[in-house]
Parts: structure tokens; sequence; C-alpha cells
């Protein structure tokens, strides 16, 4: 991260989470001249100065960014309802850890049927909700990714439930069955892909989640393509590391002075600063 001063020519600038790693001088639309500036201090950068003002650039975080807004993507400046975020990374996590821990076969639990009532009315419907309320906040990213989640986990509980005959449709060809999961499973690991390119800018919690994420749609498609085994284990254990990840940023969301004594950091993504430092 540099600490040097550049200038912008944006008068409307906004707040988001790789935002507060610039150091940008803003320029008055009237004069040119120079109203304020932005710089970083400390051994990691950990401070934001706003002229004489230093703050904690995990409280500007804190205060400008939220759990599913990871770059540019710029939200409409008055709320008329809370942060939809975090009860949708929340319906993320529960449920993919839960048919995560089916998946590594803890305590002998092979059969994911007791996933179907989570996939339905928490993973997928709870989800779905969480996308449509954080289109009418204004992020988009936070939209595309609850909507289409909270679809998957839907469409992944209609698999198992009789009257939609998808299991039925295949017979006794167990093969062809484990086939066509796999390539479900792999549509959603590009579909996975596309978005986890687009928080590289973001925090270590929220581009981790999306991350083990795209390794475990993989290792999925694999078991269920080779068949193996050890693979769909391998895509439980990343799961479980997933939805650890998904609750750790929607805590980190919610947890405030005001209703909590434990706070968490947002820990910034420093790859690409490091790439470029290093590029100079």
């Amino acid at each position: 991260m540099s600490t040097g001063q550049t200038e912008s020519t944006t008068t409307n600038s906004y707040f988001s989470n790789h935002d507060l790693e610039a150091q940008i001088s803003h320029l008055s639309s009237d004069s040119g001249h120079l109203v304020y500036s932005v710089t970083t201090s400390g051994s990691e950068n950990e401070y934001i100065h706003l002229d004489d003002k230093k703050f904690l650039k995990s409280d500007m975080l804190k205060a400008f960014g939220d759990s599913l807004t990871p770059s540019h993507s710029q939200r409409t400046s008055h709320r008329k309802f809370g942060d939809p975020g975090p009860i949708g990374m929340c319906a993320f996590a529960l449920t993919t850890f839960v048919i995560s821990l089916i998946n590594v076969e803890a305590k002998g639990v092979t059969t994911p049927n007791v996933i179907v009532g989570l996939a339905f009315f928490y993973g997928g419907m709870t989800q779905l909700l969480a996308g449509m309320w954080e289109l009418a906040s204004g992020n988009t990213f936070g939209a595309v990714s609850l909507t289409s989640y909270g679809a998957y986990w839907l469409s992944f509980g209609a698999i198992y439930v009789d009257f939609f005959g998808i299991v039925s449709a295949y017979g006794d060809n167990q093969d062809e069955l484990n086939n066509a999961l796999g390539f479900y499973l792999i549509g959603w690991a590009i579909f996975t892909l596309g978005l986890t390119l687009l928080t590289k800018k973001c925090t270590i919690p929220f581009f981790g989640t999306f991350f083990t994420l795209e390794i475990t749609f993989w290792l999925l498609a694999a078991g269920k393509l080779g068949p193996s085994t050890n693979c769909t284990k391998a895509g439980g254990y990343m799961g479980i590391i997933c939805a650890l990840f998904a609750w750790y940023c929607a805590f980190a969301d919610l947890a405030t002075e005001d209703n909590s004594y434990i706070q968490v950091r947002f820990i910034q993504l420093a790859i690409l600063d490091l790439f470029k430092k290093k590029k100079k």
C-alpha cells in the first residue's frame, strides 16, 4: 500500500472497502483547490488520516462498508431498513455447515435428507429474500450472490423431494445420476469463480468465503464424477471452512459497541498491494 498522495478528479466520491486503501486528495468542483486529503500511517497502514483527524481503518470499514459490498458497488445514501447482508450470510453459513458435516460423514451420517428443511426455508427462502433486500438497498453484488445461492439451496433441496421426481427420473442408473449432479456442481463452480474474482479487493474473510466455496464446488463435483468418496469428504471439510468464514463476516457486521463486548476486525486483503510494491 502506498503512503504517497494521489489526486482524484471525482468530486462525489464514496467509501467502499478497497477505496479506504487509496490515498486520495479531493478537489473542489468550483475552484479546483484542495479541500482535504486522505493518507495512511502505521506499520500495516492501519490508520487513516482525514485532514488533522486520525481513524482506525477497521472503524472506517465498519462505518462505510458492509458484509456484502466488495468494491465499487455504490449503495443508496439512506437505507429504509436494516442491512440484509448478515442474515443472508448466516443463512448461507448454517446450511453449508450442516451439509458439509454430512459430506465428511461426521458421526456416521451419510443420508443428506435432513438438509431439505434448511435448504428450503433458511438457506433458500431466507437468503433469497435477503438478496431482494440487497437489491432494494442498491447493492448489486449482494443481490446477485444472495439470490443466486438462495436459488441454489432451493434447487438442491428439490433434488431430495420425491414430488419433483428428479432422482427417480434416473431409475437405477446411479452413474448417470452422479454425472448429472457433477455437471450441476460444475455450473455453480464456474458461477462462483466469477464472484470470487470480484472480491479480491475486499476483506480476507469475505474473499475467503467465496474462495473456499469455489474449491468446495470443484471437489464435490469431482466426488460425483469420479466417483470419489475422498473428494466428497475433502469438499465437506472445505465447506466447513467456508461456513466459518461466512459466519465471521456476519458477526463482524453485526457486532457493535452498543450490543457486544466482543468485536472483530475487518481484515483487509493486501495481496494486490504487495504485488504492486514488488512490481515497482
